[in-house]
This record gives structure tokens, C-alpha cells and sequence, in this order.
């Protein structure tokens, strides 16, 4: 992997289409919509627009969590964002979440529509609503969002850095490459070095901050991100494995992240979510 080109950046930058590698279609530099397209609306009272990315998963973890523990209130529809075909950016996703990412979540149990986005904003909205996976010890409430919140920080190194240099960029390129395998493999340390006093992130209790992780590094060290897991070493991550491997064993967690997933193993899949029993 070696650079043969050097850059010179433009005095003024111009965006170029036909840049951007495996998902340069779907970027731009303007936000807005760019068609007309209504959202569907189910029966249920939370209507989620999204895709099984990690950060969509961590909603419908969320709310099947809920419904496991009872919380019928926390029926949901969760209709399929074909992020590749644009839907995106079509008016009626655009009033949802005007940043025109995934996941979006109209709350419609109350008078009055709630329009929620940001995974975690999401996460921090259905938790207090139905009072769970939130500690009510003051110290550990602020455990629990002090790593919720450095999981939406540290996300975009692994994602949108790691991730895209190492898995989509049209070229294999030594320095960011580096780069962002550094931070990440920092990153792993400092959830190891948790993990190694804590069941989970924060104490003895499955929390949002779980939720909001584990999508992301749980998946990455249990080798299903990027397929990066040797490259990364993840193995010697031991005590984020053990934590991972936990967590994905909870029902929940199993039926969440089927739900609007369109790749992989046929048995993993369902690419829309009305009913309890369109996982059965």
C-alpha cells in the first residue's frame, strides 16, 4: 500500500461526482431533498425509517428490548430506507431527520407527532419515555451517557474513517489507512480496559451505552464489520470479545438486528417490520 500521487488542494474545492469510491452516489455537499416522496405510516405507535447499518440496529435492538421486557407501548413499524436509491433524501424523510441519514423515527403515540433523530437521540428518547436501561443512581446515569456519548464521538473514526479507507476507498492508501487503524485499535483498548472491571460499560446493568456500542465494536471484534477482524487483531481485545459475545446471545438483540436487513444469510433477513410475529 503506497501513495504514488501527491495532492494539491484547489483554492477553492468543487465537488466531483464521480469521487468518493463504493458509496460516492449517495454523498453530496448540500443538504435538502432532492424529490418529492411521502413516508408510509403503519398502525403502530412508533414509525421507524431506517436500514441495518450499525446505527440502525441500535434502534430496533432498542425497541425490541422494550417489547421484551413488556413494554407494549413500544410497537413499532419499521419500513426500509433504500439509502443506495436516494430515499434518503426525499421530502418526507428530510422533514423526519433534515441531515438526510439513517435511522429516523416518528414518534406518534402522543397528540402530536415527535420527530426524533440521531441514533442516540433515538436511544436517550425511548429510554426515558418507558424508564429503562438508564441507572437512576445519579454517578452511573453519567457513566452510562459519558460512554453513550463516546460512542456517537468515536463512531465516525470507525466508520467513516477506518471503514471507508480500509473497506470502500477506490484505492488502498498506506497513510490513512494507518491512520484510522490507529485510533480504532485505541479506541478497542480503552473499551477493553473498561470491560476488564465491568460486565458491562457501565457496571453490573445492560444500559443504552451497550446498545449504542455494540452494533459498532461488538461487531467489529466478533468479525462482522469490514471483515477486518485479523487485521485489527480483535482476539486480543479479551474482554470486549467476552462482552460482545453477551450481549449478542440476548433474544432482543437477535431480533433486532434482522430487522430491515436486506444482505447476508436469507434466515438473517427481513427487510420490513410491522408485526412481533414478522420475526417468528
Amino acid at each position: 500500500m503506497s501513495e504514488n500521487n501527491s495532492y494539491t488542494p484547489p483554492a477553492v474545492w468543487t465537488w466531483d461526482e464521480g469521487s468518493g469510491g463504493r458509496f460516492a452516489s449517495i454523498n453530496r455537499p448540500i443538504a435538502g431533498p432532492t424529490h418529492e416522496k411521502e413516508l408510509p405510516v403503519g398502525e403502530h405507535p412508533f414509525q421507524l425509517y431506517s436500514l441495518a447499518t450499525p446505527n440502525g440496529v441500535k434502534v430496533t435492538v432498542m425497541l425490541e428490548e422494550l417489547l421484551a421486557l413488556g413494554h407494549s407501548g413500544a410497537e413499532y413499524d419499521a419500513w426500509i430506507t433504500d439509502i443506495m436509491e436516494g430515499d434518503q433524501f426525499g421530502s418526507g424523510f428530510v422533514s423526519v431527520n433534515p441531515n438526510s441519514k439513517i435511522p429516523a423515527l416518528h414518534d406518534r403515540s402522543g397528540p402530536e407527532p415527535i420527530r426524533v433523530f440521531e441514533s442516540g437521540a433515538i436511544l436517550m428518547h425511548l429510554a426515558e419515555k418507558f424508564g429503562e436501561f438508564l441507572p437512576k443512581d445519579p454517578a452511573t446515569r453519567a457513566e452510562c451517557f459519558s460512554w453513550l456519548f463516546w460512542q456517537m464521538g468515536s463512531a465516525p473514526y470507525l466508520g467513516g474513517g477506518f471503514g471507508h479507507f480500509y473497506a470502500y476507498a477506490p484505492e488502498k492508501m498506506e497513510y490513512p489507512i494507518n491512520r484510522f487503524t490507529m485510533e480504532v485499535k485505541r479506541q478497542l483498548d480503552v473499551l477493553n480496559r473498561n470491560l476488564e472491571e465491568h460486565r458491562f460499560l457501565c457496571g453490573d446493568d445492560y444500559t443504552v451505552a451497550d446498545i449504542a456500542n455494540y452494533p459498532w465494536y461488538g461487531a467489529l471484534v466478533q468479525g462482522k464489520l469490514y471483515e477486518a477482524a485479523e487485521f485489527l487483531d480483535v482476539e486480543s481485545y479479551t474482554h470486549v470479545r467476552r462482552w460482545a459475545d453477551e450481549i449478542a446471545e440476548r433474544p432482543a438483540v437477535k431480533r433486532g438486528r434482522r430487522v430491515n436487513r436486506v444482505w447476508g444469510d436469507e434466515n438473517s433477513q427481513l427487510r420490513e417490520r410491522h408485526n412481533a410475529s414478522d420475526l417468528d
